[in-house]
């Protein structure tokens, strides 16, 4: 079975998604980590992280795979590292490079083969996996992510400065040429706004018993 979630950056998607995995005995895939893991590989190559065919040259020559569901990068676990201020203020713009999306995609539906999976990140229901078992859009107002992430983690960012960061990701990721954003007409809309992360949970596991 897989289970995919879109949604955009801090509605819970990667939390919701690690707990349900967690219940219902399934593979988790968070697709972000692979995006943001090629990016770690160019900035600590000394890459410039606005030279396209330097970063598609990046992506091309590392491998990535799933060990106990945590990433390794050429053989690293990198798990740890790919939340920094550094990766997030490039992460969105390189993801919306064609050639490194179709990269992360081929590498996502290896790591789903023969396998009870949930995924999570922001074109999984539409250009992934559209043919997904079920599917979820998380949302929640730009106001009550960035309060998440000043409080969730390590930051030297301002609270209106995340705000503003979120916005342009938004805008990114809603307006890419190949895997945008947007909500499929298959999947369930949970606003997670004002729900707690066992709220949510609830509302996702019920549908994946009821359709077992």
């Amino acid at each position: 079975m897989i289970v995919a979630i879109d949604g955009p950056a801090g509605v819970g998607k990667s939390t919701i998604a690690k707990s349900i995995a967690k219940e219902c005995d399934f593979y988790y895939l968070n697709s972000g980590n692979y995006y943001r893991a090629i990016v770690l590989e160019h900035l600590n190559r000394k890459g410039d992280p606005f030279d396209e065919k330097a970063l598609i040259d990046t992506a091309e020559s590392v491998e990535m795979h799933l060990k106990d569901g945590r990433l390794f990068l050429n053989n690293l676990d990198v798990e740890d590292m790919l939340h920094t201020d550094q990766i997030d203020v490039h992460v969105a713009r390189i993801s919306a490079i064609i050639p490194i999306r179709k990269i992360v995609n081929k590498a996502l539906r290896i790591a789903a083969e023969f396998n009870n999976i949930i995924v999570e990140g922001r074109d999984i229901t539409t250009v992934v996996f559209p043919h997904a078992d079920l599917k979820f859009y998380f949302d929640a107002s730009i106001e009550i992510r960035a309060k998440r992430r000043y409080k969730q983690q390590d930051t030297m960012l301002t609270l209106s400065e995340i705000e503003t960061e979120i916005a342009k990701r938004d805008e990114i990721d809603k307006t890419k040429a190949f895997g945008a954003l947007m909500v499929s007409d298959d999947a369930s809309y949970i606003d997670t706004s004002y729900l707690t992360i066992d709220a949510v949970c609830e509302k996702v596991v019920q549908k994946i018993k009821d359709l077992r």
